[in-house]
Parts: C-alpha cells; sequence; structure tokens
C-alpha cells in the first residue's frame, strides 16, 4: 500500500491513504478504520510545523472534511471514543499544532530541565517562523529560500527533541494527541455535544459531566447538505440586511417586508426540529426552569454546522420552542480548548483593558462605542484596575503591549474577515490592523475575556468550516479563555446595551471559567431580545460566546 510506505512525499502519501479510505468506506469487505487511522497519522507530515500557518491552511483545503467522514465510519463501528478523538485531531490542525508549541513544560523541567529548555527554545523559534510570511522574515543578508530551510530545520530539530523526551521513562505520551478517557473531562461546567456533520447523515456525540462514557445521539433528519442549504439560505437573509459593517446604516439592499424574518425563522425552525429539539429531549434538558438555574450546554458543531446559530434555534410561532428557554449555550472548536482554561477569581489586582475606535481612519464613525466604553467602566470602579487606549492612543504596538499586561480585554472597534488569507483577518486600530497574525505571535499566559464588540468576529472560513479561523478562535489560541464576538455586524446602539449587562453580571459574580460569561451573556441577550423583539432576529442573534 503506497500510504504505508516509507518513501514518496507526504502530499502523495495522504492522498493515496485518503483514496483507500474512501474505497474501504464503500466496501463492506474491507476495514475502513484501518484506512482512516493511517489517513489521519500522515497529517501532522502533510501539514507540516516546517510550513507558515498560511502554507498550512492552504494545504488543509486539500484535507477537506477527512475528520467527519472518518467519525461517520467509527460510528457506524460504534467506537464512539474513537470518532471523538478523530473529530479533537483531524480538525483546527493549525490551532492544535500552536497550542503543542506553546504547550508548558513543567513536568519536563521538574526531571530534565536541560532538555526542557532546548525544547521550549526550538518551540518558541518554530512558532515564530510559522506566524511570519517568508518575505517578512528575509533580510538583506537572507533570501525567502534560506528563511524557509531554515524554518524546515527548525521543525525536524523540534521534532527530534520531541522524540528524545518520549525516549525517556514516564513520558511516552508527551504532546500526543489527547486520548478519549482525558477529552471526557473537558466537561466540566454542563454537557458537551460534539456534532459531526456529514453530507448524508448526522450525528451528535454528546459528554456529560462526571461520566466517562460518550452517548451517541442519531439525528436522521439533518444533514451536511441540509445544513448548506440552509447556511445559504441565512446569508441571503443577513447580506439583505446589510448586517456586515458595525456603524453602517442599516437599510435592506431591496425592500423586503418580513421576508428576512420568514426566512431566518425557517432556518431556526429546521435547526430546532431536525437538530437541537432531539439533542435536549436525548438529554433531558426539555424541563422549564428559573432563568438562573438552566443549564449550560458547549457546543461543539463541525462542517457547514459551524456557520449555523444553534442558539437561536427555535419555533418561534409556537411557545417554550426555543433552544434558550431550556439551556444556556456556549460553543467550542475543539475540547482542548476547554481543558487548557483555568477557572479565576476577580481581585482588586486584576486588570482589565478597553480597547475603543469612535474614529478608525477610513471608516465609518462608532460613536456607540465612547457609550460603550462608559457604560463598561461603571462597572469596574473600585473593583479592579481598568486602563483605555481610546482613538489615536490604539495603536496596534500600544494594544499588544496593553493586553499583555492585563488579564481582560474589550475591543470596540471595525473588524473583518480576510477571506484570501485568514491569517489576516483582525481588527482596525488607529494606525493599522491588529491580525491574527500579529495576535498569534504573542502567547498571553492564563487570560480570562476576551469581548469583541466588532463585526465578523466570529466568522469562519468557508473553504475550512473546521478549521476555526476567526477572530474569536484567534483569541482563544492567543490565551484567552472566555471569548463574546459576533457572528455578523451588531447595531453600534445595541453594543453597549449587551456590554452593559454582561460586565453587570461578571463583576457581581466576579468569577470567570465555569460558564459564566456564557451565563452573562445569555442574560444580556434576554433582556435584549425584550426590548427589540423577539423576530428582531439580526439584532440579538449575531452574539455569541465560545470558550469556558
Amino acid at each position: 500500500m503506497a500510504s504505508q510506505s516509507l518513501t514518496g512525499s507526504p502530499r502523495n502519501k495522504f492522498t493515496y491513504a485518503s483514496m483507500w479510505a474512501d474505497f474501504a468506506s464503500g466496501n463492506s469487505a474491507l476495514n475502513p478504520i484501518e484506512a482512516y487511522q493511517t489517513t489521519i497519522n500522515i497529517i501532522p507530515r502533510f501539514i507540516w510545523l516546517g510550513s507558515t500557518s498560511n502554507q498550512r491552511y492552504h494545504d488543509l483545503e486539500r484535507v477537506q472534511n477527512l475528520a467527519i467522514r472518518a467519525a461517520v465510519a467509527a460510528i457506524h463501528a460504534s467506537e464512539f471514543t474513537l470518532a471523538l478523538e478523530w473529530l479533537e485531531h483531524a480538525r483546527c490542525v493549525v490551532w492544535n499544532q500552536t497550542l503543542m508549541l506553546r504547550s508548558p513544560l513543567d513536568e519536563l523541567h521538574a526531571s530534565h530541565p536541560s532538555l526542557a529548555t532546548r525544547l521550549q527554545t526550538v518551540a518558541n523559534r518554530l512558532h515564530h517562523a510559522g506566524s511570519e510570511s517568508r518575505e517578512s522574515q528575509a533580510s538583506g543578508s537572507l533570501t525567502s529560500e534560506q528563511v524557509a530551510q531554515q524554518h524546515r530545520q527548525l521543525a525536524q530539530e523540534y521534532e527530534d527533541r520531541v522524540s528524545q523526551v518520549r525516549a525517556l521513562p514516564g513520558f511516552e505520551d508527551f504532546l500526543q494527541p489527547i486520548k478519549g478517557d482525558r477529552l471526557v473531562r473537558a466537561a466540566r461546567n454542563g454537557p458537551i455535544v460534539v456534532i459531526n456533520c456529514h453530507n448524508d447523515r448526522c450525528d451528535a456525540l454528546a459528554i456529560l459531566p462526571g461520566q466517562g462514557t460518550i452517548d451517541h445521539i442519531p439525528l436522521p433528519n439533518f444533514t451536511g447538505k441540509k445544513a448548506q442549504r440552509i447556511r445559504l439560505v441565512m446569508e441571503r437573509s443577513v447580506r439583505a440586511r446589510q448586517s456586515r459593517e458595525r456603524g453602517v446604516e442599516r437599510r435592506p439592499v431591496i425592500e423586503q417586508g418580513n421576508d428576512f424574518a420568514s426566512e431566518f425563522e425557517n432556518v431556526l425552525q429546521a435547526l430546532w426540529y431536525d437538530l437541537i429539539k432531539p439533542i435536549l429531549e436525548f438529554l433531558g434538558c426539555m424541563n422549564v426552569y428559573s432563568a438562573e438555574d438552566l443549564p449550560h450546554i458547549t457546543w461543539c458543531p463541525t462542517g457547514a454546522l459551524s456557520f449555523l446559530p444553534l442558539h437561536a434555534a427555535g419555533d418561534y410561532d409556537h411557545p417554550n420552542s426555543r433552544v434558550f428557554d431550556y439551556v444556556v449555550s456556549s460553543y467550542t472548536p475543539t475540547l482542548g480548548a476547554l481543558l487548557n482554561s483555568t477557572p479565576h477569581s476577580l481581585t482588586s489586582d486584576s486588570r482589565i483593558l478597553a480597547i475603543g475606535q469612535a474614529n478608525t481612519p477610513g471608516h465609518s464613525p462608532l460613536p456607540g462605542t465612547t457609550t460603550e466604553l462608559a457604560r463598561v467602566q461603571l462597572h469596574m470602579q473600585e473593583k479592579v484596575q481598568y486602563s483605555e487606549l481610546v482613538n489615536h492612543q490604539a495603536t496596534t504596538a500600544a494594544a499588544l503591549d496593553a493586553m499583555e499586561q492585563h488579564d481582560w480585554v474589550h475591543l470596540a472597534c471595525h473588524a473583518h474577515q480576510n477571506v484570501d488569507d485568514p491569517t489576516k483577518s483582525g481588527f482596525f486600530l488607529h494606525d493599522n490592523t491588529l491580525d491574527l497574525a500579529t495576535i498569534n505571535r504573542r502567547s498571553f499566559k492564563n487570560k480570562g475575556l476576551a469581548y469583541l464588540s466588532a463585526c465578523q468576529t466570529a466568522t469562519g472560513d468557508e473553504r475550512l468550516p473546521d478549521e476555526a479561523v476567526h477572530l474569536a478562535s484567534g483569541m482563544l489560541m492567543a490565551g484567552y479563555s472566555s471569548v463574546i464576538a459576533t457572528m455578523w455586524s451588531v447595531r453600534d446602539a445595541d453594543a453597549p446595551f449587551v456590554a452593559d449587562r454582561v460586565y453587570g453580571k461578571l463583576l457581581t459574580d466576579g468569577k470567570l471559567g465555569n460558564g459564566e460569561a456564557g451565563r452573562a451573556l445569555h442574560h444580556a441577550v434576554s433582556e435584549l431580545r425584550e426590548e427589540v423583539g423577539e423576530k428582531a432576529f439580526d439584532r440579538w442573534v449575531p452574539y455569541i460566546h465560545i470558550g469556558s
């Protein structure tokens, strides 16, 4: 089998292995489990640390929905733990590689300090090399090709060092992909529901707190094809309302009466009856609770489902038929993102930074940001240390330095999603764009909340639905455990309202990391719905919470 031979390029080996897996899946006499495991094992060599992150994202377009297809085979064989592991290891590949390079080496330092120091040095250099383009790293003395060669050498040295560590007694699993028995521990604050959305079928894998097993929930009335269809309907509806840039007057492209609401209702209704309601029924979450006692579910969608508002699913013509009647919703791109977070309490030493841009050069004014930051500041008085960078003060360099010195950050500004190069998506500050690549070159340790009050901060890349390539996930990757973001633009007048309610609750509770941010946003959006009306979907649906 070419995919298992020692020779040949990783790209070719991956292609052959993927073909083998597809063939085995369609032939009852063959074993697709072995084929998919072989294919997934090749990913680290194909999507190699010796390439820039942009190149790795480009190569991932060839991987496509491998994790989803593999999980279908595992679910069909009732191998639910294996399905969960594959969805974790073969999705968010660049994300997982970045987190691996940043992994704390405390245990290794304690027993083998010199090896740990060498490995940390190589990891830091490799992370920096992968975050920048070849051209930006080239200098008068080095060509782009020489920079690329150095990068490849660093990657090889890193792999050699890791192999050295794994040869040591007690370190055999060092930086290996996380196994299922550890993944299930991510369900600390309530159930986690991973939804595998294949073109022809859909299945949910549910993990309950304190439970070592994984429950399988078949969803026969939903498929990836259906997700694609309703996603197109949703995007058409959003575009018709021009809900893309905060601060731009909302005026429909064509006067459509109630077309937006009715089309959007159809999307939310399909999500409710065919997807969310069956899951809630299985989990026993269809009881009526008080607003303070609602269970907290973290959704981990895959494929086209990653772009859909599961937190707003419902039939808005019938009572008690909305997901938020029964649960608080959060999202996570991976289970590892939850495992890596550390809960903490706010004290008088906690530092919160707010960055505001009311008049960014080249963009429409955002007068609401001034009100928004004033509302945020009111909640901080005498409780925490609060700092602001506004207008001309908010340069990219000043923002990055201040973010390193503060525990939380609130960004009220314009932002954008770069469809050609996801790493160039970013926040528009006074002098330049604070992009994902720049953010990810910093490693912010043990940060808390990142509140992204801007447009398109949780808009993914349709070519890479399972790579979580958006600003919100970038903040998680950078070290923030909890992120509030938007699926599309919010109204400039609504942003202060929601921020006011979120911080009012969080500063009263004084805690973060056990679902508090998701619960605070749930209550804030509930109040916004009461103000603007339940069917003003473009006003309240965009707000989401990601992380712990």
